[in-house]
């Protein structure tokens, strides 16, 4: 039962996604971004909605109001495609997601990616592309955009360490803005590479904001590490 209904969400995946990047590409003439944003926040919460009803996968979240009144830089842990989903439907919905720049290759959903202005990095030229984040980054957070990062820069299963990446927090250091932690253990229920959805609740901890005040990128990205590594750590072995 839980592959089958695994396998029918991934068809209502597929079709939503269809049916937004479309949305999103017809209204694209109107010239509003916010629209664009909103209907691909829609699309996030539409599929947290059915992956409630059609996998029991649910999830609960702890420290909403860790959340600033104005924007800042989101880094999440990374372990399955659920968080990808999640987040842009449960923060709000003016959003600028870093991610590689192969995914806006993929049909439709590249397409929808490259109407809401992602920071597209290409890795393998190194230098250039951490000097792109920090100048696309700041430029965006100072439009009143939210930066959405997973530091880790790919998906890792649980029981796995990787060493985050610089990058945000180097545009915190320059920009000033501050970093808010996101901790989850979706891994546990949407495994890496696997199709199974299995019935549960995720449990999503956004923590207290930390702030680059007076201190270095490495300082910041060490804080952060920390946090973020110490909550995961704690959600998947409680």
């Amino acid at each position: 039962m839980t592959t089958l209904r695994s396998i029918i969400y991934m068809a209502f995946l597929g079709l939503s996604t269809v049916f937004y990047t479309i949305l999103i590409l017809s209204v694209i003439p109107l010239r509003n971004f916010k629209l664009r944003c909103q209907l691909a926040n829609l699309w996030g919460q539409t599929n947290l909605i059915a992956l409630r009803i059609l996998c029991g996968l649910d999830y609960q979240i702890t420290g909403l109001e860790n959340l600033p009144t104005n924007n800042g830089i989101i880094m999440a842990n990374h372990q399955s495609a659920w968080e990808t989903i999640a987040l842009r439907g449960i923060i709000p919905h003016n959003q600028t997601w870093v991610l590689k720049r192969e995914l806006l290759s993929v049909p439709f959903f590249g397409w929808a990616l490259q109407a809401v202005y992602p920071i597209a990095i290409d890795r393998s030229i190194g230098t250039k592309a951490l000097k792109q984040l920090i100048a696309q980054g700041q430029e965006a957070l100072r439009q009143g955009q939210w930066l959405m990062m997973f530091p880790e820069g790919t998906r890792v299963a649980i029981g796995e360490d990787q060493k985050y990446n610089i990058g945000g927090a180097l545009v915190a250091e320059k920009s000033g803005y501050p970093i808010i932690p996101i901790a989850h253990n979706a891994g546990l229920f949407w495994p890496r590479r696997s199709l199974l959805k299995l019935k549960g609740t995720i449990q999503v901890i956004i923590g207290p904001p930390i702030l680059p005040n007076g201190k270095k990128a490495v300082q910041i990205n060490q804080e952060v590490e920390a946090w973020i590594k110490s909550q995961v750590q704690t959600l998947t072995t409680s």
